[in-house]
């Protein structure tokens, strides 16, 4: 199956959390999934890190990924149009690019925002 983290579904994966729950963890890990992480989601924790509400070394981060089975997803023209195309369940940029993302590529993201569910795609837990 495929799947795309929610940016602090990667986080929680990256330290370890037992915030992050097994089914979740579960699915990150198995070899045989396509797990991906957007760009978007790399973009929203550069700016919390610059605000100071996260604390992490840029290098450590892209290190991770390319020795995880998780790839990294580049936003498109038509991603930055379908985002803004969406019913206004939720006004977070990055959640709403996330979805559109997803929904263009069929993907089950892996969160634990509520405010995601009111789209029609699929979700596992975070």
């Amino acid at each position: 199956m495929s799947y795309l983290l929610d940016t602090h579904a990667l986080l929680w994966w990256l330290e370890d959390s037992p915030t992050l729950h097994a089914d979740a963890r579960a699915v990150i890990e198995a070899p045989g999934n396509d797990v991906a992480v957007s760009a978007a989601s790399m973009w929203e924790a550069s700016i919390k890190r610059a605000v100071g509400k996260l604390n992490f070394e840029t290098e450590r981060l892209l290190d991770a990924l390319a020795q995880s089975n998780i790839r990294l997803l580049s936003i498109t023209a038509r991603d930055a149009l379908a985002a803004g195309d969406l019913p206004r369940h939720h006004d977070d940029p990055f959640d709403r690019m996330l979805v559109a993302q997803a929904i263009a590529r069929q993907l089950t993201i892996v969160t634990r925002d509520p405010w995601i569910g009111r789209y029609e795609l699929a979700i596992v837990r975070a």
